[in-house]
C-alpha cells in the first residue's frame, strides 16, 4: 500500500468517479490511476468501486470506509510533514485561506498585510468560493482554515470559531426616497426592486428570515456573490442593495449612499473554520489571533483538545 495510491483513490472519489479529472488534477494518466486502484483492490481483497465494464459508476459499501480511512492517512501524513517543517523551517511555509470575496475584499486586506510582514517567507494562498466550498476544501485538507458567515456550522469535522458580529445596511443612489424617511423599516424596503446576495453567502439566510417574520416576501430581482457586483447594478439603478455593512466604503463609493438598517436584521457572526485532524503551524495560530484578537493560541489549541467549537450564534 502507497500513499500515492491512497492519494489516487481520495481524488477519484473527490471527482465523482471521474478518471479524466481526477488524472488531470494530479498531473498524471487515468490508466495510470486505474491501474494503481485496481492493485490496491487486489491488496485489500474488496472492491472500492462498482464498475460498468471499464466505467467506474458507484462506491461500494466497503469502499466508502476505505476512502474515509484513507482521508485521515493522508491528512496524517501531511501533517507529519508540517511538525517537521515546523522545527526545520520556522519562518517559511504555506497558508491556504479558504474565504468569501466579502472577506477577501473587505476583512482580510489589513490582517494579509500584518501577517506578510510578520512572515515574509510564508507564501498565501487565497481561496474564494462559496460557504460550502470553503468546508468542503477545510474538511479535506485543501485549506488550512476558511473564513465565512454560513455554511461552517454544519460540517461536524470542523471546529468553529467564532470572530466578529456584523450587521446590513441598504444602499441607494444619492436623493432617493429612503434617504428621506426617519426610520427605516422593511415594508419600505420593499416597496423597491432589492439586489443582494446569493442565497448561500453572507448572512443571506437572516434577510429572508426578517422578511418572513413581517408576512413579507422581498422582491428579489438580482443576486450575487460578489459585493462590488450588487453595488454596481444598485449605481445603475436596477434597485436597491442590502449589503454587508463592512462592504460599504464612503469614500469609494461615492455614487452610492448607505442606510444603516442593523435595527432590522439578526446580526450574523463571521466564524473561522479548522478541521479537528490538521496540525496547525505556529503562524497560522498568529494569522488567527491577528483576524480575531481574542483568540490566542492558547484558546484556539484548548478548542482544538476539546473537540468543542465556540459558537453563540445558533441561526445562520
Amino acid at each position: 500500500m502507497k500513499l500515492q495510491q491512497l492519494r489516487y483513490l481520495c481524488e477519484t472519489a473527490n471527482q465523482d468517479m471521474n478518471l479524466s479529472k481526477a488524472a488531470k488534477n494530479l498531473h498524471t494518466s487515468q490508466p495510470a490511476i486505474s491501474k494503481q486502484i485496481q492493485l490496491l483492490e487486489q491488496e485489500l481483497g474488496v472492491d472500492i468501486f462498482l464498475r460498468n465494464g471499464k466505467r467506474i459508476v458507484k462506491i461500494t459499501p466497503p469502499g466508502q470506509l476505505i476512502i474515509q480511512t484513507a482521508v485521515r492517512m493522508l491528512r496524517d501524513a501531511d501533517n507529519l510533514k508540517k511538525i517537521a517543517q515546523e522545527f526545520t523551517n520556522e519562518a517559511g511555509g504555506t497558508l491556504t485561506i479558504a474565504t468569501t470575496h466579502t472577506q477577501a475584499r473587505y476583512s482580510l486586506p489589513p490582517v494579509i498585510k500584518r501577517f506578510t510582514a510578520r512572515y515574509p517567507k510564508v507564501k498565501l494562498i487565497l481561496r474564494q468560493g462559496n460557504p460550502t466550498q470553503i468546508a468542503t476544501w477545510v474538511s479535506s485538507g485543501e485549506a488550512d482554515i476558511g473564513i465565512a458567515t454560513e455554511a461552517l456550522e454544519q460540517y461536524p469535522e470542523l471546529i468553529m470559531l467564532p470572530c466578529y458580529q456584523w450587521n446590513r445596511c441598504i444602499i441607494v443612489p444619492p436623493k432617493h426616497p429612503l434617504l428621506k424617511l426617519k426610520k427605516l423599516t422593511l415594508e419600505a424596503i420593499n416597496q423597491y426592486p432589492i439586489i443582494t446576495y446569493d442565497f448561500a453567502f453572507t448572512g443571506r439566510t437572516k434577510i429572508n428570515q426578517a422578511f418572513a417574520s413581517r408576512g413579507l416576501e422581498p422582491n428579489v430581482v438580482l443576486t450575487a456573490i460578489d459585493s462590488d457586483v450588487i453595488k454596481t447594478y444598485v449605481e445603475l439603478g436596477l434597485g436597491i442593495g442590502i449589503l454587508a455593512n463592512m462592504a460599504f466604503d464612503a469614500k469609494r463609493d461615492k455614487n452610492l449612499r448607505s442606510i444603516d438598517a442593523s435595527h432590522l436584521f439578526e446580526p450574523s457572526t463571521t466564524r473561522i473554520g479548522i478541521s479537528r485532524n490538521s496540525y496547525i503551524r505556529n503562524y497560522i495560530f498568529d494569522f488567527i489571533e491577528m483576524f480575531a484578537p481574542h483568540l490566542d493560541h492558547a484558546s484556539i489549541q484548548a478548542k482544538l483538545e476539546s473537540g468543542k467549537s465556540e459558537d453563540n450564534d445558533n441561526a445562520s
